[in-house]
């Protein structure tokens, strides 16, 4: 054992624990003892001649759609998953600095929600770049399984809790019962895809361009995934693909409901999907709790309603579905030896020397 592998052993105790929703759209960390610290867009902004960062968070999300062409901002995490790993490091570097209050000696111990579809490699990725950032100890635990601890579902008990995290790039569904998950699907349509259908509807039925953070804002503020009790008219504004010029064009709110109606299709689909795999034993203790939503989609106005219609249960929003993932990603700080092992899908490892 290495000198400072005995050292981190002696300062182990005194580690700050924090966990990460280290999601597509943001990231939220939350430390051991502060509660939430920090929720900041996962972006990063580059500058392409020297590969320098340039602003990582809030500022860089500022820029997005507005830098010099030897600038970009990107998000390095596409559909829950790495999709450049080294920027994703120096994204969990800055995150985790920021909110750290300790020396290099008591690095912190750090658990990380991740989608439960991800590959043993795209594990192994997440699980590296948080040790590289500067965590002594990584644990992973599965989002849906996060989310159900986060919204105070009963999932230790023989009783069957649902819970339907939808974020940016996944949507997480699972039946819990007993402390593990009987049944789960993981599928890469949510909230970046709402979006996306948002900026092809306008392109290919008005010939206007449009942004993804108009089309994020679109989404939150007029899009619905049922009847709303009053429809209305919204305003797109962008570019006119014929002429350059900037062009505005008014839409309904039944027309916006149309252009994302193919993913929210998609998303009660495998929701009906997972329903079919549980075991019957399970269906009565849905029927009477019912289905919980979390994650940032849960907030489209009528999902809820849309998918009580599409399952015959009650569905409801849960309380803070921002919070859930890193919320139940905290309460794995705080669990037994024993349990945490048992939950997290990845074991802890000692940051190599």
């Amino acid at each position: 054992m290495s000198k400072f592998q005995k050292l981190s052993r002696i300062f182990g105790a005194f580690s700050q624990g924090i966990a990460i929703d280290l999601g597509t759209a943001n990231t939220i960390v939350q430390v051991r003892g502060r509660g939430i610290v920090l929720n900041e867009p996962s972006v990063v902004a580059i500058d392409r001649r020297n590969k320098q960062i340039l602003a990582i968070g809030s500022e860089a999300q500022r820029m997005v759609g507005r830098t010099p062409s030897d600038i970009v901002a990107i998000r390095p995490l596409r559909e829950g998953v790495i999709s450049d790993f080294e920027v994703t490091e120096r994204m969990l570097q800055y995150f985790i600095r920021t909110v750290s209050t300790r020396t290099f000696l008591s690095r912190p111990e750090v658990v990380i929600g991740i989608p439960s579809g991800s590959t043993e490699v795209e594990r192994r990725a997440v699980h590296d770049a948080a040790l590289n950032a500067g965590a002594s100890k990584v644990r992973l635990l599965e989002e849906p399984f996060a989310a159900a601890i986060g919204a105070g579902l009963p999932i230790t008990e023989p009783t069957g809790s649902m819970i339907v995290d939808i974020g940016g790039g996944t949507t997480e569904i699972a039946v819990i019962a007993l402390g593990g998950m009987v049944t789960s699907r993981s599928i890469r349509i949510a909230g970046d895809r709402i979006d996306q259908d948002i900026i092809t509807y306008a392109r290919a039925v008005h010939n206007l361009a449009i942004g993804d953070r108009t089309a994020e804002e679109i989404k939150k503020t007029w899009g619905s995934a049922a009847p709303l009790e009053k429809e209305g008219i919204l305003t797109l504004k962008g570019r006119d693909l014929a002429t350059g010029l900037p062009k505005t064009v008014d839409i309904t709110t039944v027309e916006l409901r149309d252009a994302i109606s193919a993913a929210v299709t998609a998303i009660a689909q495998s929701v009906r999907e997972t329903i079919a795999e549980t075991p019957p034993e399970l269906i009565s203790d849905l029927i009477d709790y019912g289905i919980a939503l979390a994650g940032g989609g849960a907030l489209l106005a009528g999902l809820d309603q849309r998918l009580s219609q599409e399952t015959h249960f009650f569905t409801y929003v849960v309380e803070d579905p921002l919070l859930c993932v890193v919320q139940g990603a905290g309460w794995l700080l705080e669990a037994p030896p024993d349990v945490a092992k048992r939950m997290a899908r990845y074991p802890a490892n000692t940051t190599a020397t």
